[in-house]
Parts: C-alpha cells; structure tokens; sequence
C-alpha cells in the first residue's frame, strides 16, 4: 500500500474491497438519491396531470350544466310568448334569436285538426266511428285487428260495465276497462289490441282527447285525418297546397286566407254532401275555440331543450290561458 504506512496497516487496507470503502459508499447512495428524487418527480407530476384533468372535467360538465339551464330557459322562453293572445302561428316573435349561441323556435298548431277520440267514441255513432276506423285502416291496420282495436276502444270508454263489444277482448285479473273517457292520448296503449299500433313512431300525432275539441278543424287537419273523412285524394292535395302557401307549411305568413264556405268548396263538400255521408257536425274550419299544441325548442350552444303544451287561449283576453297539458322533451 506504500511505505507511508506501516506493515500492518498496509496488511488491513490491502484485505478491504474496493467497493466497500467510502468512495464506492458514495456513489452508490448518491445514485439511489437520484432514483429517489425521478420517483418523486415522477408522482407529483401525476397528480399535477390528475388535478388538472379533473379540474378540466368539472369545467365541462359546469359549462354543460349552464347550457342545459339556458337551453330551458330559452324553451320556457318561447313557450311563455307562445301564449300570448296577439301571437298567431305567423308571428315572427316565435323565432328569435339571443346573444351568441342561445335562441328559441316556436311551432303553433291547432290542436283541434287532431282526431278527438272520446268525441268520435261518443254515443257510438256509426258516422263518427267510420272515420276513426277509415284513419287507422289508412295507417295499415289489418281488417281483423282493426275490429278488435275498436270494440276494446267502445268498451274502455263505456259507463255501462259488463255490458262487452262483440270483438273486445273480455276483462279479467289482469286487464280492467276504465269504463271512462280517455284522460290522455297514451291511455290507448293500456287497451287490448293497441299495443302494435302505438309502438310505431309518430303513432299519436293525429290524436287528441282534449274536450273543448269535437268537431275537425280543416285549418290544421292532416293529409291523412282529411283521407280518413272521406275526401278524394285529389280534393285533399289541392286544398293542402293552398292552405299551406308556396313554402308548403302551415301557420307561415304565405298561406292562403280561406273562410269556412271556400274551404269546404275546395274539398269538394256542400252541405246535401255532407249530410250524405255524415260529416255536418264533426267538421269545421278554424274553429273558434283557440285550441293549440305549442312546440317550443330552446338552444343555447349546441345543447337544446324543449317544451310542449297544449292550451286554449283567451280570445278575448279574459283571464289567463287553460294549459291542458305540459311535457319537457
């Protein structure tokens, strides 16, 4: 070990490991310190990630939040409008557009161009049934099932309890006719027979039960309420294309301004006509009773929102507005 040294200590140093001796210690605890401090680096930059990733998250789902909020309120908005006894189908207040991203569309139609099925039910008079039995047949029910979907029908709506239609199908544990007046247009899938016609889409578009509705509107019937009346197709397709305007929609400010007497000429109906085939009471044109569904759909970003109701108006301006029903969509 060199002649500094005695020969004994020379003797000591020579048996000791090179890597045991203080230098080597070192490096070695210098080198775990340097994994140690990569480690912790390594973690505290993942919970940085995390953080900022759950931070962001929230954002998100705060920002979607306040457009669900605004989109309602846009919805509400244009409901609220919707109401207002100077506002007509037309009116360009239904449509308006607020700030950067928010906005409301408003559709007004009259409810009672709808099929009102306790007033077709009613007294089962064979001309008013005719017409609901001609609507579904236009939708493709099949002659047998079409028996049994109105039969059922009669007998849910029937008082007398007991007393069963010949192709109803018969109450039992499980099925018990309400013997009432239908309170909603989805109490027709409760009925016997029903339940494949009102899985379809769209099946209750042209339905209603709201009372202040009897008579058809022909202002706002459908192609097909019109057929089911016994209209010739030709007759229907010219008086749609004058009632709905050039733009081919209703309740726009192009459509054709008809009174009741043009409108029945236009269908090819005159009153020796109509007592023929039945049709003198369960018809009228734009009915007096101010009956409409409101579709209001709010937006605000790419978030929307609507709301559908159906009221009578004040025509008037005595009172407030009969809301029959309200649905958030």
């Amino acid at each position: 070990m060199g002649s500094n040294y005695p020969p004994e200590t020379n003797t000591v140093l020579s048996n000791v490991d090179p890597m045991k001796r203080p230098f080597g210690r070192l490096k070695s605890d210098a080198g775990a310190a340097l994994l140690l401090a990569l480690w912790a680096l390594f973690l505290l930059s993942a919970m940085v990630i995390a953080w900022a990733l759950n931070i962001n998250s929230r954002l998100a789902v705060s920002s979607n939040a306040n457009r669900v909020l605004e989109a309602e309120a846009m919805a509400s908005s244009g409901a609220d409008v919707a109401l207002s006894r100077e506002i007509s189908p037309s009116s360009p207040n239904l449509h308006r557009q607020m700030g950067a991203g928010e906005s409301y569309d408003v559709q007004i139609t009259g409810e009672c161009g709808r099929l009102n099925l306790n007033f077709l039910t009613q007294g089962e008079d064979p001309n008013k049934l005719r017409i609901l039995r001609q609507y579904l047949n236009l939708k493709g029910v099949d002659l047998n099932d079409l028996d049994v979907m109105m039969d059922s029908l009669l007998d849910w709506v029937s008082p007398t309890k007991g007393l069963q239609h010949l192709n109803a199908c018969p109450e039992s544990d499980v099925y018990h006719p309400a013997h009432a007046p239908l309170t909603a247009v989805d109490e027709l899938k409760k009925i016997c027979g029903w339940a494949e016609f009102t899985s379809k889409p769209g099946w209750d578009e042209d339905f209603t039960v709201v009372g202040s509705c009897g008579a058809i509107d022909l202002a706002y019937a459908s192609r097909d309420v019109l057929r089911a009346l016994g209209i010739p197709d030709d007759f229907v397709d010219r008086f749609l294309q004058l009632r709905q305007g050039p733009d081919g929609i209703d309740g726009t400010a192009d459509d054709a301004q008809m009174d009741q007497q043009t409108a029945f000429a236009m269908l090819g109906l005159n009153t020796a006509q109509l007592q023929q085939i039945g049709l003198q009471n369960p018809v009228v044109f734009k009915s007096p009773n101010a009956v409409f569904r409101i579709l209001s759909a709010g937006k605000s970003g790419n978030v929307t929102r609507s709301v559908e109701m159906v009221v009578q108006k004040q025509v008037l301006g005595v009172g407030h507005p009969q809301v029959f029903s309200w649905k958030e969509l």
